[in-house]
């Protein structure tokens, strides 16, 4: 076994993802809860002197944070990402590729104004993903601020290529892929399309530690609404999968693909579930050569959250739902079961006085057999000043039978209600609403999908016009098929071309996506004809503030790349490297801030 000490040839990178920062921002009790947690794994990794921060997505809960958020936020990165201790590693790609989307397309610790004693880099999840006009996010934010390095963005949504970041440190080389969020379907089929592509550096690429950091389903939620281990190439070292709240974060081998993926889960309770119920951690990984480790760190500032689940069928010689009495004994069966949590939460908050004092309880009563759920806000007052979620301690649920039409009832067909920790999401709702509507209410001109997609721009990311521009977009396309099929202007002959056309489209699922791409697309400029309007009265006074960064000579040599499974060689796109001598890492800013 490779023995890992802190020497010039070993990376340490702390591993982090779902800090889902502003979650419950407003409770009383709860809204503080992601910003001390934030700023624990800050500490830890200062303590540590980790080489860099890997984040996997979703750092905030919102896709447009408040003050509040943002400003705990940059106060957290002030306070324990800069200052005057060196960073040991060196970059050897082309940033202007690695970052290309951002004004300052280079690493922030190689910024000469700037003094970061650790970099964090991040991809972008789905909370907290670009949208708008000019497609940012609130990480885009920060990257321009210097406090982070945003990456792992995918300029095209017809083809994607992964392009690393090469880091080396010593003698042990890291090639750093990032794939921000994407709506699962859509990756899927681009996977199975074959239009996603990892490139590999061309020199040595047997020699690099493959660190792959990914936003996606993991679990299954459909037939294509997850991202299945084997679509990844099998050239990959370790996995950081993010996305996925439960934490399993020891890393485990894909047996198809020999890769190892590591779930570092969530550092915050958002759904009251099982999942969530698993003890939080980050990671510390340590890489030499093509050796890793993963050292497991317990957060000790997480809200303990403790969950039973009682089935009350299975004490027949408690509880008769024959007896007037039933009821009150469920009650105060129910607050004993209560009692007992709150007692194992208080006995494990002394060993920790970190731990905020009021936990979370979480108690799922199957009534199924008769059974009728008692009052759960009465109940709910009585621990008002125990728990920190006093409204959903308790959560009936039951399973429906279902009878076959010969009356007979058949065990294979038990039909539950969706499981806590499920997300309904919009689209879906929308699909299942004109799936059972009635004919009168039915969709004609739009699809199901599209309509689906629309309504999520319009609730998710308050794009305003979402709906209407898909509508005006897919109105002037069917006319324009209407005129090319010269359709004779009777109603019923009209009415069956709509349909036809309609049906093709729903076959046709990457020309629908193309659709709805186009009108959000329409939608964004509108917004920013409205904003160009508003600023063009003080046009006069905007100065050209293009800024060039510091030190841009060409010395710096990028490593090329190549795609990954032997695909055909191809340089990656960029105009020159900016390793660590062209932006002069070295030299560190003026003062430390105390």
């Amino acid at each position: 076994p490779v023995l890992f000490r802190d020497d010039d040839d070993t990376f340490k990178i702390l591993i982090a993802t779902d800090i889902h920062l502003g979650y419950l921002e407003k409770d009383p009790v709860r809204g503080n809860d992601t910003f001390v947690t934030f700023d624990e794994i800050l500490d830890h990794a200062q303590k540590n002197e980790v080489d860099f921060v890997l984040l996997g997505g979703d750092l905030f809960h919102e896709n447009k944070p408040s003050r509040k958020t943002v400003h705990s936020c940059l106060e957290s990165l002030r306070k324990y990402c800069m200052g005057d201790r060196p960073v040991q590693f060196e970059i050897l790609s082309d940033q202007a590729v690695n970052f290309h989307y951002s004004k300052f397309p280079w690493v922030n610790y190689q910024d000469r104004n700037l003094n970061i004693s650790i970099p964090i880099f991040s991809i972008h999840g789905n909370h907290d993903d670009p949208t708008g006009a000019d497609a940012l996010c609130a990480l885009d934010v920060l990257s321009c601020a210097g406090l982070l390095n945003h990456f792992g963005r995918s300029a095209s949504v017809e083809k994607i290529d992964i392009s690393p970041i090469l880091l080396r440190k010593g003698r042990t080389k890291i090639a750093l892929y990032g794939l921000g969020a994407i709506p699962d379907e859509r990756l899927y089929r681009m996977f199975v399309n074959k239009q996603v592509t990892m490139l590999r550096p061309k020199e040595d690429e047997d020699s690099w530690f493959n660190l792959f950091v990914i936003h996606q389903n993991r679990s299954k939620h459909g037939a294509t609404n997850y991202i299945p281990e084997q679509f990844l190439d099998d050239f990959i070292n370790l996995v950081v999968w993010g996305h996925e709240h439960e934490c399993k974060i020891a890393p485990s081998q894909n047996e198809q693909q020999h890769f190892y993926v590591s779930q570092p889960g969530s550092s915050v309770v958002t759904s009251l579930s099982p999942g969530e119920a698993v003890k939080k951690h980050i990671g510390l990984l340590h890489v030499k050569g093509k050796k890793m480790k993963m050292q497991k760190i317990a957060l000790e500032t997480v809200r303990p959250f403790h969950m039973e689940d009682i089935v009350l069928a299975d004490h027949p010689d408690i509880f008769n739902p024959d007896n007037p009495k039933v009821t009150q004994a469920i009650q105060a069966f129910c607050m004993e079961k209560v009692e007992l949590m709150l007692d194992n939460a208080e006995r494990e908050r002394l060993g920790n006085p970190r731990q905020p004092q009021k936990p979370l309880i979480r108690l799922r009563v199957n009534y199924t057999g008769g059974f009728e759920p008692f009052s759960v806000h009465r109940f709910s007052q009585k621990y008002v000043d125990k728990v920190a979620n006093p409204k959903d301690i308790i959560h009936f649920f039951r399973h429906r039978e279902q009878k076959e039409k010969n009356d007979d009832l058949n065990f294979g067909k038990l039909v539950s209600r969706p499981s806590e920790g499920t997300t309904l999401r919009v689209e879906d709702l929308v699909k299942q609403y004109f799936q059972t509507a009635e004919k009168k209410v039915q969709l004609s001109l739009l699809t199901e999908r599209g309509m689906g997609e629309a309504v999520q721009e319009f609730v998710d990311k308050e794009e305003k016009d979402a709906i209407e521009e898909l509508l005006k977009f897919q109105l002037e396309k069917t006319q324009r098929f209407l005129k090319e099929r010269h359709t004779d202007a009777e109603e019923e002959k009209i009415d069956e071309e709509v349909r036809k056309f309609r049906e093709s489209r729903k076959k046709n699922t990457e020309e629908e996506d193309e659709e709805v791409r186009e009108a959000m697309t329409r939608a964004r400029a509108n917004r920013s004809e409205d904003a160009v309007l508003v600023a063009a009265s003080s046009d006069e006074e905007l100065m050209d503030m293009g800024m060039k960064g510091s030190g841009d000579s060409d010395d710096g040599f990028p490593a090329t790349l190549t795609r990954g499974r032997g695909r055909a060689r191809g340089r990656a796109r960029g105009a020159r490297g900016q390793n660590s001598t062209a932006r002069g890492s070295s030299r560190r800013g003026r003062g430390k801030e105390s």
